[in-house]
């Protein structure tokens, strides 16, 4: 992870948005004889991307799990479980998610998303056709008798959940800009040989971070504000997830320690 490039959070209906190959609106014409599977291990998809999007009311939780950074021109959060693209330290090789680990709702409401109309300005709810467990007579139906399934009105329910703490993080993320709390940050990763001696620091990663600095310089009025509107408890979130890059660290050096183990069982 070198750049500040960030993930898609959301796009068109071109399979532009992290996760969906093949998003499709959901309609009972095209897909009414099509159901959900029992998913054994359902979050292995998240193992194909290092960083996952947040909403600023995940950071907390989050934050007990990975590093909260802001990436790309639009400072968008993700939870950072990976060192390099298209590697999850939170997804084994077997696809199982890190029992202990904090699963972004970006992940949770997979296969649907919620796509923009703009000639009918609205939203629409589509459906990853790509996703392996929704098959032809699926044992949890998307639509019964024509009408949306408990199963989709739930979808449904979560997506509008989402909608609404998206744009709250769009909100948060424009409040912290207007106020130039923003600076970038690196992730340095120091080696020590077998005495321990330190080697070449090495460049993990380059992101957008909340500078403590401009924090501490804001005015009283101004810092009461953000600690009224909850800004602040999200930003200390942040903060501290920032120590979990020697979580990762920590599980790299895991991951890469058990490989030579795999190879040869």
């Amino acid at each position: 992870m070198t750049d500040t490039t960030a993930p898609t959070a959301e796009g068109q209906l071109a399979g532009t948005v992290l996760f969906y190959n093949r998003p499709e609106p959901l309609s009972a014409d095209t897909h009414g004889s099509l159901g959900a599977n029992p998913v054994e291990k359902p979050y292995a998809f998240v193992a194909q991307t290092h960083v996952v999007p947040l909403t600023v009311t995940e950071f907390a939780p989050a934050a007990l799990s990975f590093p909260v950074v802001f990436l790309g021109d639009n400072k968008q959060p993700v939870a950072v479980m990976g060192l390099r693209q298209s590697e999850n330290l939170y997804v084994d090789a077997a696809g199982d998610f890190k029992s202990d680990a904090y699963i972004p709702a970006y992940a949770r409401r997979y296969p649907f998303v919620f796509a923009n109309d703009e000639q009918q300005g609205r939203m629409i709810l589509c459906i990853d056709r790509d996703a392996k467990f929704i098959v032809e007579g699926g044992q949890v139906p998307l639509f019964e008798n024509g009408q949306p399934s408990a199963y989709v009105n739930q979808a449904m329910e979560f997506c509008n959940n989402f909608e609404q703490e998206r744009q709250r993080t769009e909100s948060f993320v424009k409040l912290l800009t207007d106020l130039d709390l923003f600076h970038t940050r690196e992730a340095v990763f120091t080696p020590r040989d077998e005495q321990g001696n330190p080697g070449t620091p090495q460049k993990l990663a380059d992101y957008f971070a909340v500078s403590e600095e401009k924090l501490k310089e804001l005015p009283a009025e101004k810092l009461a504000e953000l600690r009224d509107n909850g800004a602040l408890g999200q930003i200390y979130a942040h903060l501290v997830s920032l120590l979990g890059w020697d979580r990762l660290i920590a599980l790299a050096f895991a991951r890469a320690a058990a490989m030579p183990t795999a190879a040869n069982a």
